[in-house]
């Protein structure tokens, strides 16, 4: 079976997958305290899943 693709999240699905308000989700970006997030040539932006799953991983440990 061929490696899957890492899938690539819009932010109302991240947002909904973390349950967070929007404004909170936009506040961390603004702080860089969020999951790394990839702007594309469009201006839409995605967050890697892996990045998601890393990025909750180190709030597991700093709790």
């Amino acid at each position: 079976m061929a490696a899957l693709r890492d899938e690539m999240l819009t932010i109302p699905q991240v947002i909904e997958e973390i349950g967070v308000p929007r404004a909170t989700f936009y506040r961390w970006r603004q702080l860089r305290k969020g999951p790394k997030a990839i702007k594309l040539p469009n201006g839409a932006v995605r967050i890697r899943r892996s990045e998601l799953e890393r990025w909750i991983g180190t709030l597991e440990e700093a709790a």
